[in-house]
């Protein structure tokens, strides 16, 4: 039987930094993928803060408290988002502020909370394999080719398909055929799947460049005065 292995993309949006002085989620974007690859499956949903959005916050979302009233509050969506999670894997960018977000409004509606070990951090990931090197969504996009010019502010669905894409060069673009057979991966895995990723890529055929006789009058010519006792003319 062929393993899957489910992952969830995910990002999100809040009012500030920190879930237990108050700060609150305002938008959660999130992308099913099978084997590594998009099912077209998303979640998306904006949420009632039942608070102000400080003026940082909107300057980097765009999202004010005026649009977001309507909107229903975490503990209305809660059962969805863990309904569309499942048992999949969680994968963010800087995952330890999301899950920090994601787990503090779930223990507070008495869901249970995420363990780390579910959790891939493409931030961790990205540090590991480009030491030194600027290693934010849009380093990342720029480093592979990922278009991200729709990206003029941050938003939680468009940033998690941005991962998406981002993820599968992480892992070394692998072909979703060499992942069938693989176990779903856990967080401590993730230096394993790194290196394999060079060792999928696409096989090339050698290429030939066939020597003129001109060159290989001179590489004789070149042994002949320049050697003596070459091992291959023993």
């Amino acid at each position: 039987m062929v393993n899957q292995i489910r992952e969830i993309v995910f990002d999100t949006e809040t009012t500030g930094f920190h879930p237990e002085e108050g700060d609150k989620l305002v938008e959660i974007g999130a992308v099913e993928l099978i084997n590594h690859l998009p099912t077209g499956v998303t979640y998306h949903q904006y949420i009632n803060p039942e608070r102000e959005v400080p003026e940082d916050a909107f300057k980097i979302h765009g999202l004010s408290y005026d649009y977001l009233k309507d909107f229903p509050t975490f503990k209305e969506v809660a059962q969805g988002w863990v309904d569309f999670v499942g048992d999949g894997i969680l994968v963010a960018h800087n995952a330890s502020f999301d899950m920090k977000f994601i787990n503090f409004e779930l223990k507070g509606q008495g869901y249970e909370e995420y363990p780390w070990e579910r959790v891939v951090d493409t931030l961790e990931i990205a540090r590991k394999k480009f030491p030194g090197s600027r290693v934010n969504l849009d380093a990342l996009c720029k480093r592979f080719g990922v278009d991200n010019t729709a990206r003029t502010l941050h938003g939680a669905l468009l940033d998690a398909q941005l991962l998406a894409e981002v993820y599968l060069e992480l892992l070394g673009g692998q072909e979703p055929s060499m992942l069938m057979d693989e176990k779903p991966v856990e967080h401590h895995h993730v230096e394993a799947m790194v290196a394999k990723g060079d060792e999928n890529r696409k096989f090339r055929p050698a290429r030939d460049f066939p020597l003129t006789e001109e060159e290989i009058a001179a590489h004789e010519e070149f042994i002949s005065t320049k050697l003596t006792n070459a091992l291959w003319k023993a």
